[in-house]
């Protein structure tokens, strides 16, 4: 018998990470295999694989929020730094989000800082690994 799952890639609420590795990220309790879009709402499972996958239609929830909900969205890009595309930055930047793009381990520590300064955050955290 499967057990039956608590939340289908959707976990309510604002959550620290606890741990990550092994492709993985540990939050809310839970563990989940694969990347993350991290916002004030909640945890959001995402199917990209490497950042250049990024676009619109992923951070369409990011886009769906009312605006200043989020100030900064911290992109985890892998194992390093990757530019974020110019279109989408201003794409971000009219929806009044400034981004800051660095390696996955460092996004989810800076995000996890700025959460406990109760700070309008969000992250999109590409699983490494």
């Amino acid at each position: 018998m499967i057990p039956e799952r608590k939340y289908e890639g959707f976990l309510p609420g604002a959550h620290m990470i606890e741990g990550i590795g092994q492709g993985a990220f540990e939050f809310g309790g839970m563990s989940h295999v694969g990347s993350l879009l991290l916002l004030p709402d909640g945890v959001r499972a995402i199917s990209v694989t490497r950042f250049a996958e990024v676009d619109e239609g992923v951070l369409a929830p990011l886009f769906a929020l009312p605006r200043g909900n989020v100030e900064l969205l911290l992109f985890g890009c892998g194992p390093s730094l990757q530019p974020v595309p110019p279109g989408l930055r201003q794409r971000l930047l009219e929806a009044g989000v400034r981004c800051d793009p660095m390696s996955t381990g460092h996004a989810a520590q800076t995000y996890n800082i700025l959460l406990g300064e109760k700070r309008r955050v969000g992250a999109l955290l590409i699983a490494v690994a």
